[in-house]
């Protein structure tokens, strides 16, 4: 029995193309509560900036990807980028081609070395642009997640620098690098051990590459159909696109509604 359900945010709750939660969500996930099914968020996004879902309201957010995850504005789980792969990355970036980075630190975004990649970016997901800052307050206080602005063939170079961080990758423009051993399918399971569940009793929804742990955790995994083929592949179903009622097709499939 599902008594639990996940959503990642952009490409799954909300459209890329309308930034909205269509209306059929919006329906589907207000039965879903009435039904006794707990409703939780697992996103990339700091909790400062999931600001575009409306008056829905969820049992817990698992944020920047796993670091940090909230019950009741209280934080029950986090975990930060070591401060020598902060250095790393750092001086990495200042002797190459000073690739745009946002710094995700306690309730800050702090963002080195602007372009247009990261405008376009801002605009896409429909949030405010992060301030400019310094390598002093980066490398003063807990980093949870960096958005670097490298194409994917640097990967592997990049984060040879950084032994205790890994990379997520969801788009081309840019990916999300976070600790080691952080990702949302450790969300996951620190959020229901909170609350006495099991990754039996739960469900995730989710579209990009940073989803996949979490799909693959859950006791139902659904790829939104907007997915790329390896997130399908990741999952246990397949359900059409954000703007193709998605999300309602899937729950009526499963027989939650």
């Amino acid at each position: 029995m599902i008594r639990a359900v996940f959503f990642d945010i952009d490409g799954t709750l909300v459209s890329f193309n309308t930034h909205r939660i269509p209306d059929s969500t919006l329906a589907s996930l207000r039965e879903l509560r009435a039904r006794g099914v707990r409703l939780f968020i697992a996103t990339g996004r700091p909790a400062s900036i999931v600001d575009n879902l409306g008056d829905l309201r969820f049992d817990g957010y698992v944020t920047l990807n796993g670091g940090v995850c909230i019950v009741d504005d209280r934080i029950i789980y986090r975990r930060s980028i070591p401060n020598d792969d902060i250095k790393a990355l750092l001086e990495y970036n200042d002797s190459h081609d000073r690739f745009p980075c946002i710094f995700v630190l306690d309730g800050v975004m702090a963002m080195l070395n602007r372009n247009d990649t990261v405008d376009s970016v801002m605009t896409m997901l429909n949030i405010k642009m992060p301030r400019p800052s310094s390598r002093a307050e980066i490398l003063s206080g807990n980093v949870y997640q960096i958005l670097a602005f490298f194409a994917p063939d640097n990967d592997t170079e990049v984060m040879r620098h950084m032994p205790g961080s890994e990379t997520t990758r969801w788009t081309e423009l840019f990916t999300d690098i976070i600790p080691q051993g952080s990702n949302k399918g450790v969300g996951l399971e620190k959020m229901l051990a909170h609350f006495g569940l099991k990754k039996e009793e739960c469900m995730a929804f989710g579209d990009g590459g940073n989803d996949i742990e979490m799909l693959r955790y859950a006791g139902i995994g659904v790829a939104m159909g907007n997915a790329s083929d390896n997130v399908k592949a990741s999952a246990d179903y397949v359900t059409s696109t954000v703007d193709d009622d998605g999300i309602r097709n899937a729950l009526l499939h499963f027989g939650l509604l």
